[in-house]
């Protein structure tokens, strides 16, 4: 075991600061913390956000126009590839992320 991180009490010196957790055959995974929200963006690939602390609401757009989910701390959500989503969190909160390495 390389390293033991307590997520709970994980901080970042700014929004969506991030510490690496682990390269598995090119995916990034990657506990972020966040009291701001990210932008719109569309992945190159498929990710994977898991809140572990706090929640999130994960605004996206489909065909139907745009759609908001709360995620609230053991929520996950997956994005495919194409998909335009923006993370907002309620407050601060930590989240795991598992995407393509070098993805936005």
């Amino acid at each position: 075991m390389k390293f033991h991180l307590d997520a709970k009490t994980f901080m970042a010196p700014k929004a969506w600061g991030a510490r690496d957790i682990a390269e598995i055959e090119g995916a990034s995974v990657r506990l972020h913390w966040t009291d701001q929200p990210y932008i719109w963006h569309v992945n190159d690939g498929s990710e994977v956000f898991v809140v572990l602390d706090g929640a999130v609401d994960m605004h996206y757009r489909d065909g139907a126009g745009e759609k908001v989910q709360r995620l609230a701390a053991g929520d996950i959500m997956s994005a495919q590839a194409g998909d335009e989503h923006l993370a907002h969190p309620v407050g601060a909160a930590r989240i795991l992320v598992v995407e393509k390495k070098g993805s936005v």
